[in-house]
Order: structure tokens, then C-alpha cells, then sequence
């Protein structure tokens, strides 16, 4: 009978602390915090992102046999919108619609996530979006963890331009045809004019999703390098389109020497399946490399390979780092320190808590949210392809860079405010 009574006068407590707005059934019975994973398993992009997802794991993992987030274990709810960008949309919907996550990691490519922000807003949800990008977009409901352009394109372009890169002359603009290439490439387009550039010397070519024949194009881009200046290649080719373009590059015998290639999308995982020896001297640029030297490096490393291991990942005695996974890594530590600051997994008291969080990170430095902007403050580095896959850094930063979502040289972009509308 007192059992009874008590049952029914927690059941009213709860009822009516509901009916004020200040906690759900579901959320006081809770014994777990759900949070959700967004990337695709199959499809194109399943090449990139299956290995977030793994990351994502391993750190909920890591977090949880520290005593979880606010005394509870975090429940990872995995889903696949297989390189669907519509499907995007739905699965996000189902995450905290019907699942009731308290957060999403997830999304790969910008049309991926320009599909689920409308939902993310609607349903007042959080997405750690953990990639680089295009830029031009900042959102309440979204925490960009990869880089903005001047995080990433704008320091490679200059890099090769540089004496040091080569002093490159003539530009191919090469991608996938979707936002974030014709976007990035854009604001490189203005950039380079604003060198002064001429069109004469900006080749542009763009592919589709899953492309896999280069020979022609790979072609044109020799001719194009044939004219009498020294041209480079800017790709931001993206999934598993990359395998077949390194080896038509390696096929052809364009070697770094005679036109390097800058990647943007492209590092130690989608290396993994292509012979990388024609291919020593060409780039990429990102936030952090695997063959970065430091303790939280080494540690993160390990942490990998160990989870690689004990889940029976295929090819487990081979994976890799890389930037993305790194960011993701971040992106959930730091969204557990936000909650245990806010005391509240509720969408808005965790983005406030999220303005100005510090994280030491992979890449060597102590990495923060920017306190308005829903980026992280990140170091550039540019490394050179090794013929084992990993990448030799030839220039970086000397510390965090501040991201500028808004790009300058897109005209207007100066009157746009450098943090999201909270309306």
C-alpha cells in the first residue's frame, strides 16, 4: 500500500512539473541520455563517413566508462541514410522525432545537411556537423566542428601560390557537382581575381556523384597544364569518385612535380584504397593530419586502433585517422561538457553552454567554440601524400585560426552578422 502511495505521488509530481514545462515522463525516467548518429553506411559516401560513425562510438564509449554525461550513460542510436539526401531529412526527423535524441552527430556532404537543417530548426534538435565546408550558412540549431574556407581552401590556394607551393599561375577547379564544391569554388573564383588571376587561367570542371571515368578529363587538364604556366589543381571531389581519379592521375603520369593536387575531402581513409606511390607530392589541406606528433595524438591514435580491434572493424590492423573523425571526436566531447556546464541536455541551455568550450585536441592545441559564430577556432596544416598513404606537413599555422563563415570576397557578406538568428 505505501508503495502504492508513493508511485502515485511521484506519478503527480511529475505530471505536474510536465504540465509546467519543466521536465517529461520520459525525460526524469530516463536512466539513459539517446543521442544520434547521421551518416551514411552505403551508397557513395559510405567510403567517408562509415568511419565517423565508428569515432562517434568508440568516443560515446570512451565517455561512458568515464561515468557518462550528468551521472547517465549515453545510448547511441545509429541510422543509415545511405548517400540519400532526401532520406537525410526523414532519418533526422525519426531521430528526434520517435527516438528522442537529445543530439545528432552526423551529415557528410552540405547537401546532406542542407536536407536536415530545415528539420533541426523546425524540431528545435542540435547537429554537430563534423566536415569541412562552404561556408555562406550559419544556423542556431547547427555546430560546424570543420572548417570554413578560410580554414582550409583559402590557405591552400595561398600556399600554392607561394614560392614555397610552387607559384602557381593557371587553376583547375575541380568537383563534385553539388553545393559545397560549386560554393567553395566560387568564393575561389573571386579570390583569385582579386590576385589578379584572369579567367583565361581558371579551369572548371564538375562530376557526378559516384563518377568514375577521369580519362577525359584528366586529359584536358594536361592540355590545360601544357599552355606555358605552372597550373595547379583544386579538388573537391568527394566519396568513393576519389579512387578513380588518383589512380587516371597515377595512369596518366601527372606527378606532383608537373601539376600538384590540393584535396580538400580527400586524407588517410580514402587513401586507404588506392595505390599511393604515383601519387608522393600531391596535398591535401585540413585541420589535422594522423601523423601529427603529440601526447593527445598518440592517445587518439591508440584509442582508434584499440576500438578497431575489439569491434573487428575489416581491415582493423590498417585503419586510420583522419580530420573529420578527429572533428567528431571533438564535437562530442564537447557537447558533453556543454551539458554537464548546463546541467540540461534542453537543446537551447546546451547552446548557450557550448559558446566558448575548450578542448585539447588531436591536432596539438586546445581547440575553442567561438563564442558567437558556432565554429571552432581550428590550425591549418598542408600536408604531402607519402607513398604509405600518411601525409607529410609542409606548412601550418602558427596557432587556431578564427573561422569566418560569411566569406569576404562574396559580395554583401559584410553586413551579415557573424553569429546565427536565435529567432
Amino acid at each position: 500500500m505505501q508503495n502504492r502511495r508513493n508511485f502515485i505521488k511521484v506519478t503527480a509530481i511529475t505530471a505536474a512539473l510536465a504540465a509546467a514545462g519543466l521536465t517529461s515522463f520520459s525525460a526524469l525516467a530516463a536512466d539513459t541520455i539517446k543521442v544520434g548518429i547521421l551518416h551514411s553506411l552505403s551508397g557513395t559516401m559510405a567510403i567517408s563517413e562509415t568511419a565517423l560513425k565508428e569515432t562517434a562510438l568508440m568516443t560515446i564509449d570512451e565517455i561512458n566508462a568515464k561515468g557518462g554525461v550528468m551521472g547517465k550513460k549515453l545510448e547511441p542510436v545509429v541510422v543509415d541514410p545511405a548517400s540519400n539526401w532526401p532520406l537525410f531529412a526523414e532519418k533526422a526527423r525519426q531521430l528526434i522525432s520517435q527516438d528522442k535524441v537529445a543530439v545528432v552527430f552526423g551529415c557528410w556532404t552540405s547537401v546532406s545537411r542542407k536536407s536536415v537543417n530545415p528539420v533541426f530548426k523546425e524540431l528545435n534538435g542540435l547537429l554537430f556537423y563534423p566536415v569541412q565546408y562552404e561556408g555562406e550558412e550559419l544556423e542556431k540549431n547547427v555546430f560546424y566542428t570543420g572548417a570554413a574556407p578560410n580554414q582550409q581552401a583559402i590557405p591552400a590556394v595561398e600556399y600554392l601560390m607561394s614560392k614555397d607551393g610552387g607559384s602557381a599561375k593557371r587553376w583547375v577547379l575541380l568537383g563534385t557537382d553539388y553545393v559545397y564544391p560549386r560554393t567553395t569554388n566560387k568564393i575561389l573564383r573571386a579570390f583569385l581575381k582579386a590576385k589578379g588571376v584572369a579567367d583565361a587561367d581558371i579551369m572548371e570542371e564538375y562530376t557526378p556523384f559516384g563518377h568514375s571515368d577521369y580519362q577525359t578529363i584528366i586529359a584536358k587538364i594536361k592540355k590545360f597544364a601544357g599552355e606555358g604556366k605552372k597550373t595547379a589543381v583544386v579538388s573537391t571531389i568527394n566519396g568513393d569518385s576519389n579512387v578513380p581519379f588518383y589512380k587516371e592521375l597515377g595512369n596518366a603520369g601527372l606527378k606532383a612535380t608537373d601539376v600538384p593536387v590540393v584535396a580538400f575531402s580527400v586524407g588517410e581513409e580514402e587513401l586507404r584504397g588506392v595505390d599511393t606511390k604515383p601519387l608522393v607530392g600531391h596535398l591535401a589541406a585540413w585541420n589535422y593530419f594522423e601523423s601529427i606528433k603529440n601526447p593527445e595524438n598518440t592517445a587518439f591514435i591508440k584509442l582508434y586502433k584499440d576500438w578497431a580491434k575489439k569491434k573487428n572493424l575489416p581491415n582493423a590492423d590498417t585503419v586510420v585517422t583522419n580530420d573529420p573523425m578527429e572533428a567528431t571526436y571533438i564535437g562530442i566531447h564537447m557537447w558533453a561538457q556543454a551539458v554537464e556546464k548546463a546541467k540540461s541536455t534542453d537543446t537551447d541551455k546546451v547552446i548557450a553552454a557550448m559558446a566558448g568550450q575548450k578542448f585539447k585536441a588531436p591536432d596539438g592545441f586546445e581547440i575553442e567554440m567561438d563564442p558567437k559564430n558556432h565554429h571552432l577556432h581550428k590550425p591549418v596544416f598542408i600536408g604531402e601524400v607519402k607513398a604509405d598513404g600518411q601525409f607529410n606537413v609542409v606548412w601550418k599555422t602558427k596557432g587556431p585560426i578564427k573561422a569566418q563563415p560569411w566569406s569576404p570576397y562574396i559580395p554583401g557578406n559584410d553586413k551579415k552578422k557573424d553569429e546565427p538568428d536565435t529567432k
